[in-house]
């Protein structure tokens, strides 16, 4: 009875294991209409490329041709800014200060050198020349001394000691005599007038070079110290541009290369010079070097000290691989050329060219695009640098790329 009962048991529970295994079996199975559905939903192919007919062609103009080497003009490009040479731009200080007793001219305000800017009042300018009047009266005494023992020691009259000490005399009231005079002249005195007795306690100031002046410092009535710039004066019909060269571009830079400046703080106008000298030098840690270029007629071109600009360095022609410059065109922020991919018959040519005069030929071109990085352009042609490669005897479209490029924006857009 046992033995019935677990027999039982087993075939139930055998039964359920197929009924499990059959429900699982037929939920996996797709059902008939998604199949269908997929199968409808396969991707779409992309077009290939533009096709284009030899009429079609032959109306733009669209001409074919090779990737070629071509000896280009080379640059280099620099950015540095405006600089005045040392001998240019001046700070007017004084060696001896004093009041200010008046200001003679303004800021911005061109001065010639020599032109008298200021005066300055000083005491201590009457005692330098009372010493130096008196120098003078101590020189004509030993010159007369000097004189009186030497025709005395030829003579045989007198000792050569004191004939010795009379001219150690001279000689230093003549040392005196210059310094004082030379003190004079450093602070704007003539020692002429001092020697006559008409003496002044105004310093003159002067500007020692031509140009413009800039911040004032002093004021009347102000005391202007000694060794402290009062203003400054800056030339800036010699400025010239101090230009940052990088490390990989050292061997190219050279002295007596032509430059074109780019001011970009005006509208980017185009300015031309030459290199004059490179420093031998690293800037900081930089890795780079100043390269020095003077600017052509820089008087006439109101430029400043400290303007930036862009600069392109002609280090000469260097072969490279180019197309023509309208080869190349723009989209999406990138740059293409067109290429040529397959030249095929096109079905029903014939009894097409029966009806249609236009369409003569029954060849179809395929172009595909091509991405580049551009370089220098010269001479109708511009360096190129194929982001994939291409095969050497490739033609590519060399005119009339823009209308290519037109009509594939054209079908991208029919066909969204």
């Amino acid at each position: 009875m046992n033995t019935l009962i677990n027999k039982k048991s087993q075939l139930g529970l055998a039964a359920m294991f197929a009924a499990l295994l059959m429900f699982t079996s037929c939920s996996q199975q797709p059902k008939t209409g998604d199949n269908e559905e997929a199968k409808s939903e396969k991707p779409k192919a992309a077009p290939e490329g533009v096709t284009l007919t030899q009429s079609q062609l032959d109306a733009v103009g669209i001409r074919l041709g090779s990737i070629e080497q071509k000896n280009l003009k080379s640059v280099v490009k620099a950015s540095g800014q405006l600089e005045v040479p040392p001998q240019n731009k001046a700070e007017v200080t004084l060696l001896m200060g004093g009041v200010v007793n008046q200001v003679f001219i303004l800021e911005g305000q061109h001065v010639s050198k020599g032109q008298k800017l200021a005066t300055i009042e000083n005491n201590q300018l009457i005692q330098l020349q009372q010493d130096y009047m008196a120098a003078l009266s101590s020189l004509s005494y030993a010159a007369k001394e000097y004189e009186r023992q030497r025709e005395l020691n030829e003579a045989n009259a007198g000792t050569g000691k004191i004939y010795q000490q009379s001219q150690s005399a001279l000689k230093s009231e003549q040392a005196k005599v210059s310094a004082l005079s030379r003190q004079l002249r450093q602070v704007g005195v003539s020692p002429e007038s001092a020697a006559h007795g008409r003496f002044i306690t105004q310093i003159p100031v002067y500007a020692p070079i031509s140009g413009t002046i800039g911040k004032i410092v002093i004021q009347t009535g102000s005391y202007a110290e000694p060794a402290r710039p009062l203003m400054n004066i800056i030339d800036n019909s010699k400025v010239h541009c101090d230009l940052v060269v990088y490390e990989k571009d050292l061997f190219k830079v050279k002295a007596g290369q032509q430059v074109s400046f780019i001011l970009t703080n005006q509208n980017n106008r185009e300015i031309t010079g030459k290199i004059y000298g490179v420093n031998q030098s690293f800037e900081n840690e930089s890795k780079a070097i100043i390269a020095h270029a003077v600017i052509e007629q820089a008087a006439k071109n109101n430029l400043i000290q400290g303007m930036y600009v862009s600069a392109l360095i002609d280090v000469g022609k260097q072969e490279a691989t180019a197309v023509p410059t309208e080869a190349i065109v723009k989209t999406g922020g990138k740059e293409y050329i067109y290429y040529l991919v397959r030249v095929a018959e096109r079905s029903g040519a014939k009894e097409k060219s029966e009806t249609d005069e236009e369409d003569t030929s029954g060849k179809t071109y395929v172009f595909e695009k091509a991405e580049v990085v551009t370089g220098v352009s010269d001479l109708g042609y511009t360096e190129i640098r194929l982001v994939k490669a291409l095969p050497k005897d490739i033609k590519i479209v060399t005119k009339g790329a823009f209308y290519i490029l037109s009509s594939e924006n054209a079908t991208g857009d029919e066909e969204e």
